[in-house]
């Protein structure tokens, strides 16, 4: 093995987190109950953990090309989707339900990163459109479409 540079080693860093929570998402889907409710999550988790697993296998053999790997610049314009990505999955989906909490996330993200004016009324309009265009869409999907379980609190 050759010896291993930055790029690659945030490459195989990033990669074995993506496997630790694939394989403890996979884990809980399988161990939750009632089991029909957690078929889809079960068939989705087990697909993503094999390639996620396919994916650390490929850094750590130097398989993957890994470009210039993630600058500190970078990072930081990350950080703020990265908090409201972890606010959303361990508080506010089950404390507000999934299509409030969904949307609320949606609308924060769109909001951090649509380089749009943020000063324009117009800007914001599209951005609630977008937001509920969103939702529409994953209820159909989700609730219609294949009837799953979503989490349910306060607001459905």
């Amino acid at each position: 093995m050759s010896d291993i540079n930055l790029p690659r080693i945030q490459h195989i860093v990033a990669s074995g987190c993506v496997v630790v929570v694939g394989l403890w998402v996979t884990f809980l889907s399988y161990t939750q109950q009632p089991a029909e409710a957690f078929l889809f999550p079960r068939l989705i988790s087990t697909v993503f953990a094999v390639l996620a697993i396919w994916t650390f296998v490929k850094a750590c053999l130097g398989w993957t090309k890994v470009g210039a790997g993630v600058s500190g610049d970078a990072f930081i314009r990350m950080l703020p989707g990265l908090i409201v990505a972890i606010v959303y999955i361990f508080w506010a989906a089950k404390t507000l339900g999934f299509y409030t909490a969904t949307a609320i996330a949606f609308f924060l993200l769109f909001s951090l990163y649509d380089p749009a004016p943020h000063s324009q009324v117009k800007s914001w309009g599209k951005r609630v459109f977008a937001t509920g265009c969103f939702i529409t869409v994953m209820y159909g999907l989700f609730a219609v479409l294949l009837k799953v379980y979503t989490p349910r609190e306060v607001f459905f």
